[in-house]
């Protein structure tokens, strides 16, 4: 691993110009492509503190041996020589967007004699029209439904050649899903002519081809060939089927891309929707791993220069407006640079309101379960959580297996409604019947380093009952009872068992302890958690850490291990060390933790949300021990107004439903000059601060 000082470049010598970077490593291989405004002071920032680098950049500066730069007249320029790089290079730290599944397309292989409807995958193909991309279903399903009414050859070259050579066609020829110009029933230029049809139908002429339909038909009806009429509407029928199974979701006449994406500290989901004519005509995703320390403006400038740099078919259907979920970096250079592949000009927008943006949420929809899909099937592969469970406890140093993991996060807004949660992993896979939601009040509540004192402490303390009471359980079956006389045991004269004892005739010893456990009255209390984690997980850095060893130290408890995850720079800090243990980026281990601590951020936030809101909605009644919420709606009910409920006498609360002579008695208490709602403002009405409704008057 090179040292950075050894071949950081001079201030002086670094000009103050834009241009293009690369970062190169001991064997002249390009690793990094970056591009900058001010060369100076973009390159300083790597070697001014090569410490103080996110691991990701510093590990990049460690591989690199050298940098060189060419400074270039204009951003648009460092724009078009950054990307050419990193297309020529493909440099291991850069951005890669790459496809989260393989999607098909309709290809028409125009290049050829005789055209060939098919579905394709991979790279593209000189001299065919792609239509797509579609899911697997439904491109089968568009695929045999277009046959029908544009009977094109779909039969691959070993079958056309068999069919050439004996005369007689396949079996689409003869089902009339194929106009069979290998044995000649149409010309080759009648069959073109049909492919061109079949492509036009499929760029968006759809409506040209049903309406020459429905004149044929009429036509046809005309002169009572009813038999012909009776084809063109099944065709037509089938046209629609295919125009109308893409909903229209803009104006007509919109021609636009729509990208949204889901992002994590790992990695980002991408998906994008081709809307052509209105209509959404292909959808396709990919998925990045983030090596750079990327914004969202920047990670999306990346997204368009590889989307419509590489792909010759898209850079071919390069619409006129691409919409975007921020503006990206070099928004103006980026819209000149798509122009000239376009041939004309690309607006890059950010939708805001209306139908646009209503589209762009449903792409992001589909951006986030896409994330969520890829991240469930990666912790789901046998092999890699057992990867990343061995990672774990090498790179901790611990001497047992991680069979159980406890992720525990607090949550809370400016001090207020303070909650923490504890997720439980096991074998490398969620738990969530041993999931755990803990309410903090009191001093705990004060900073999230008491707080995760305070919720180790508890869960640690039931732990510690459980595992008493378990031993007790444990020496009582143990314990060997006096041993009886055989008459008093209930053996017969000659020594054999009662009938009622058992078919093998238990020893006298294990039926007594039996008899002695059934006797007992007071039951084994049920654990509130089950067997303790060999690893404990907290979200936060080396304060929470330490807090939670303290926790465990004061219980005694010295066989649970403890490490914390700081979320700013991933690090992983283990009790009473100066310095964290730094995971490898492509690290199974580490993205096991970072699956964990997300699961219980998530899981603390919800509780959090669920508390406050219902501390937001506040009444004058909640405070009167034993009045539920239906009894205080029938309060209400009867009497009309709080108002009212306090002046009422207690034999006149009675009349309310479901309200007795104890409840009202503490109603009258509570309301009381010495009660505790005795002093409240009479004239303050109980309101839902969230959405400012007034419940009660």
């Amino acid at each position: 691993m090179a040292d950075p000082s050894s071949y950081r470049p001079q201030t002086g010598e670094i000009p103050t110009n834009p241009g293009v970077y690369r970062f190169r490593d001991p064997h002249g291989r390009v690793i990094y492509v970056g591009k900058a405004k001010n060369l100076r002071s973009r390159l300083n920032s790597y070697f001014a503190n090569p410490a103080g680098l996110l691991p990701k950049t510093h590990a990049m500066v460690h591989a690199a041996s050298s940098v060189e730069w060419t400074v270039v007249g204009s951003e648009l320029e460092s724009l078009q020589l950054e990307f050419t790089w990193i297309k020529e290079f493909k440099p291991r730290f850069n951005v890669v967007f790459r496809d989260d599944k393989t999607y098909p397309y309709l290809a028409v292989t125009m290049g050829e004699k005789l055209p060939r409807v098919q579905v394709m995958r991979g790279e593209r193909r000189k001299g065919t029209r792609y239509f797509g991309p579609y899911t697997a279903g439904a491109i089968r399903e568009t695929m045999d439904t277009l046959l029908r009414v544009f009977p094109v050859r779909s039969c691959s070259a070993g079958v056309l050649k068999r069919a050439q050579a004996s005369g007689r066609p396949c079996l689409l020829g003869y089902i009339d899903k194929c106009s069979a110009p290998c044995v000649g029933r149409v010309t080759p230029e009648e069959h073109r002519a049909l492919a061109e049809d079949f492509c036009a139908f499929m760029g968006g002429e759809a409506k040209r081809f049903i309406a020459r339909l429905e004149k044929e038909m009429g036509a046809a009806v005309a002169i009572l060939d009813y038999e012909r009429a009776a084809r063109l509407r099944d065709d037509i029928t089938a046209l629609r089927k295919v125009f109308e199974r893409n909903a229209v979701v803009l104006a007509e006449d919109t021609d636009a891309d729509v990208f949204a994406l889901h992002e994590d500290e790992l990695e980002a989901a991408v998906q994008v929707f081709h809307v052509r004519g209105g209509r959404v005509r292909g959808q396709r995703g990919w998925v990045v791993e983030k090596v750079e320390d990327f914004t969202t403006p920047d990670l999306v400038e990346h997204l368009l220069q590889q989307v419509y740099g590489e792909d010759a078919e898209i850079q071919g259907r390069l619409p006129r407006e691409v919409l975007v979920p921020v503006e990206p970096s070099n928004a103006q250079d980026l819209a000149v640079w798509l122009g000239g592949i376009r041939g004309a000009k690309v607006d890059i927008r950010v939708p805001q309101r209306g139908d646009k943006a209503a589209l762009m949420s449903t792409v992001r929809e589909n951006a986030e379960h896409a994330l969520r899909l890829h991240k469930t099937r990666r912790a789901g592969d046998l092999t890699v959580r057992s990867q990343a469970l061995q990672e774990l406890q090498e790179a901790l140093e611990l001497p047992v297996p991680l069979l159980r993991i406890e992720c525990y996060d607090v949550s809370h807004v400016q001090g207020t409604n303070v909650v923490a949660s504890m997720v439980v992993v096991e074998d490398g896979l969620p738990k969530k019947s041993d999931y755990r939601k803990f309410s903090i009040t009191g001093a705990a509540a004060t900073d999230d380093t008491a707080a995760m004192h305070d919720v180790l402490t508890r869960r640690f303390r039931h732990y510690l009952v459980d595992k008493t009471a378990q031993v007790e359980a444990a020496e009582l079956v143990a314990t060997p009872a006096a041993p009886a006389p055989a008459a008093a045991a209930g053996f017969g004269a000659n020594g054999a068992a009662p009938a009622g004892s058992g078919a093998n005739g238990a020893a006298p010893g294990a039926a007594t302890a039996d008899a002695a456990l059934s006797d007992t009255t007071t039951p084994a209390p049920r654990a509130k958690f089950a067997y303790p984690p060999n690893l404990v997980v907290v979200d936060g850095g080396k304060p929470q850490v330490n807090a939670a060893a303290r926790a465990l130290e004061a219980l005694g408890v010295d066989d649970v291990y403890v490490v914390g995850l700081a979320k700013r720079l991933e690090e992983v800090w283990l009790p009473d060390s100066d310095f964290p243990v730094i995971l490898p980026r492509s690290s199974q281990g580490l993205y096991m933790l970072q699956r964990i601590r997300d699961e219980a951020h998530r899981f603390a936030i919800s509780f959090h949300r669920q508390k406050r809101g219902k501390a937001m909605t506040v009444s004058a009644l909640d405070g009167v021990p034993g009045l539920g919420d239906s009894k205080r709606k029938a309060l209400l009910a009867h009497f009309g107004s709080v108002k009212k409920i306090k002046a009422a006498s207690a034999e006149e609360l009675t009349e309310a439903k479901g309200v007795g002579p104890a409840l009202a008695a503490a109603i009258v208490t509570h309301f009381s000059p010495g009660g505790a709602g005795g002093d409240s403002d009479e004239s303050v009405p109980a309101i839902n601060m969230t959405t400012g409704e007034v419940l009660e008057t």
